[in-house]
């Protein structure tokens, strides 16, 4: 799993929101307890952010380059599952940075320009 140690060149931070009591967080909670050491040790300078919250539904954000953000609901899934989830979103960046950064430079742009002259101002995307 050699994508685990490139999870710091593909994103900015990591937060993981759950509930330290409910039964809709209990997969949540096995996981932190058994891959944050690991995820931490591989990608030293990442924030990896555990947020504890009563009554919360379990949830896994990413945040990008350009405070492009990703979030992935983890209610019901299995801690493999949550573990592919977080894969999934540290290859979202690699695959789609371009894709990406037009995405957060359109919401950010002004109304008149279209998407496909603002891309063609900064940077082609594909």
């Amino acid at each position: 799993m050699a994508w685990r140690g490139q999870l710091s060149r593909n994103l900015k931070e990591l937060r993981i929101l759950l509930c330290q009591t409910s039964p809709a967080s209990s997969s949540t909670r096995a996981f932190v307890e058994k891959n944050y050491k690991e995820l931490k040790t591989l990608n030293p300078k990442l924030p990896i952010l555990i947020r504890e919250s009563r009554g919360i539904e379990p949830q896994l954000w990413a945040r990008y380059d350009m405070g492009v953000e990703r979030s992935v609901r983890l209610e019901g899934l299995s801690e493999a599952q949550i573990l592919k989830a977080l894969e999934d979103l540290g290859k979202t960046a690699l695959l789609g940075k371009n894709k990406l950064m037009c995405s957060a430079l359109w919401s950010l742009s002004p109304p008149m320009m279209s998407l496909q002259s603002l891309s063609e101002c900064l940077f082609p995307c594909q």
